[in-house]
């Protein structure tokens, strides 16, 4: 299954395939949560946007469509979608949150999980970095401010089809400089 591409894992998948299914989790799990960790800027609440889009997968909630991109696109898409979903409930629900007294322990993560994390951070920081300025803008604005596309556009003064093509080109380049790097890969 390690090398399957992702549109026939994701159909496995649906039909509640395990192996597809782990298969894709191993794949865009660590993507996932550092993408949900940067629009959320809290661990607890990425975690639980990373189970809900796996949940949606396996459930078949959520459909992808191979011709209407790629299925890392897509589940970007779907992650974002639930990561501003959880942060508008959140704020609808705004309350003082009780704090237990174990929670006042700092629970320190493995300096393995810690190192990885910030290489995938940095290479996705770099990989950013060496798209054009109007895709940097359009990413920004896209992936983590939450800005809707036809609010970039409207920001923007562009027409909406095209604020669409540069998430689209942003997206194929990134994914391009990251698997250069030897960060995320679909293998």
């Amino acid at each position: 299954m390690k090398h399957t591409d992702d549109g026939t894992l994701y159909t496995l998948a649906a039909a509640k395939d395990r192996s597809a299914f782990e298969t894709l989790y191993d794949r865009y799990e660590k993507l996932i949560f550092s993408f949900a960790y940067r629009l959320t800027r809290d661990r607890e609440i990425a975690e639980e946007v990373v189970q809900d889009v796996f949940v949606k997968l396996w459930n078949g909630t959520t459909t992808y469509q191979e011709d209407k991109g790629s299925f890392s696109s897509w589940l970007l898409t779907v992650t974002r979608n639930k990561a501003i979903d959880e942060i508008r409930r959140l704020k609808r629900h705004d309350h003082e949150p009780m704090i237990e007294k174990d929670s006042l322990i700092e629970q320190p993560g493995s300096v393995e999980n810690t190192v990885e994390w910030g290489e995938q951070r940095d290479a996705i920081r770099s990989a950013v970095m060496e798209l054009k300025q109007d895709q940097q803008e359009i990413i920004e604005l896209f992936y983590f401010k939450g800005l809707s596309q036809q609010k970039i556009a409207d920001h923007c003064e562009l027409p909406l089809g095209t604020v669409k093509g540069r998430i689209r080109l942003a997206l194929k380049h990134l994914k391009g400089f990251i698997t250069q790097e030897g960060g995320y890969s679909n293998e």
